[in-house]
């Protein structure tokens, strides 16, 4: 009996049960949609938080106010407050003091630049009737725009000068821009901040969203012009440091920690009223992370491919009941053992095959949604993996019923009703 005969004979005995058939191949088709998705989803989320990363640079730390009273060592390039827990310190604010103090080339040889940060809230921005909230309203000096890595598309930045002379300008983001002025050029109009002119001298290039947060909904002014205007000469919100390349990152927060511990009086076995973010360490925090929590989504959703393996052993089961007489007769009539075994293996692998391919065709058009601002990435070797578990589960789970087929005996197989 040639292979095309038993192929045959698999597709007419799939094709007699359709509704079952369908049913069956439902199991696996959800199973190798939902493990394709899934770790889509995960690798998608791995991508924006990381751009989300990069995008203040491999080289920055950040340098934040904490009031919590506890935290651990500031070194060792992790997220940290300063030396590990221990009496409670008085809590001081970030300062423009000790902004400056970290640009002491002396103290600090591995810090490139330093930008302290003020963040207005509730700022909306008006011009010729249309308004628009801003979500990020920055304070800063023009070293942020580099150590944050946010190129102009057009017009320019502010520089120095306008920094000391606490002129109003502003460099706005891509929906700011539009929100405000549509389709036309927003570089030299006016715009009123809170009742505060301020002049656009600059576009942001589009940085894009990550998740649930706009990039792109920035204003970025003159630190003083802030200060003068909105938020008061109080505290900072953050100090951004760029160290002079990745692989002095390290060095570059030991320097500033041990600067920032003395001017705060922060004894050895005293706890920080700061911390220090450091991109690069949290960069691989994060992909460690997320590799692993994909992980876990994978093997969850692969538990319904086994389901579904399960059903198939079940409805071939059945279907060799419902047949064992028409395999009596052609047992009777010289089909060989192979014959019979090759057809039920046959069946329950194409079932498990169609299921598969149609389900990679479901989760490659899920993919081209975004889900919860995130939108999923196709792993091509999840595809691989979920398509060759499926076959593997058609030869599988389909053995056990294909070999009890094949081992009837003619006279028992026609004898029974």
């Amino acid at each position: 009996m040639s292979r095309l005969e038993i192929l045959r004979f698999a597709l007419r005995g799939l094709a007699a049960n359709k509704l079952r058939s369908f049913l069956t191949t439902l199991g696996i088709l959800i199973g190798v949609a939902a493990v394709i998705l899934l770790v889509a989803f995960g690798e998608g989320a791995s991508q924006s938080i990381q751009q989300s990363i990069q995008r203040l640079g491999a080289n920055t730390l950040t340098i934040s106010a904490s009031f919590a009273g506890g935290g651990g060592g500031a070194g060792g390039g992790r997220v940290s407050a300063g030396q590990n827990a221990g009496p409670r310190t008085q809590a001081r604010s970030l300062t423009l003091e000790d902004a400056r103090a970290l640009t002491d080339r002396e103290q600090v040889p591995s810090v490139r630049s330093v930008s302290p940060v003020v963040t207005a809230n509730s700022a909306t921005a008006v011009h010729e009737g249309a308004s628009h909230p801003i979500a990020q309203l920055v304070g800063t000096y023009p070293s942020y725009f580099e150590a944050t890595n946010k190129p102009v598309e057009s017009g320019t930045y502010f520089v120095n000068d306008d920094v000391i002379a606490a002129r109003k300008v502003m460099v706005i983001g891509r929906t700011v821009a539009e929100g405000l002025f549509g389709t036309a050029d927003p570089v030299g109009k006016p715009v009123s901040v809170s009742g505060v002119p301020f002049t656009v001298i600059g576009v942001l290039k589009e940085s894009g969203s990550t998740g649930m947060q706009d990039a792109d909904d920035v204003a970025i002014v003159p630190l003083p012009a802030v200060q003068q205007s909105l938020t008061g000469f109080g505290a900072l919100g953050s100090i951004i440091v760029q160290a002079t390349g990745a692989d002095a990152t390290d060095s570059a927060q030991a320097e500033v920690t041990a600067v920032l511990n003395q001017r705060h009086g922060i004894t050895p076995t005293g706890t920080a009223d700061y911390r220090i973010l450091n991109q690069a360490t949290l960069q691989e925090t994060v992909s460690s992370t997320i590799g692993i929590f994909t992980a876990l989504l994978g093997a969850v959703a692969a538990i319904s491919l086994l389901v579904g393996g399960i059903g198939i052993t079940n409805i071939m089961l059945v279907t060799v009941t419902e047949r064992t007489r028409e395999i009596g007769i052609r047992k009777a009539i010289g089909a060989p053992r192979s014959a019979i075994l090759g057809q039920f293996l046959l069946e329950a692998t194409v079932l498990s095959l169609v299921g598969g391919l149609v389900g990679v065709a479901i989760a490659f058009a899920g993919t081209r949604f975004t889900i919860a601002g995130i939108s999923p990435v196709l792993v091509p070797s999840s595809i691989a993996l979920a398509l060759g578990v499926s076959v593997g589960i058609g030869l599988f789970f389909g053995g056990y019923p294909a070999n009890r087929a094949a081992k009837l005996r003619p006279i028992e197989a026609l004898r029974h009703e």
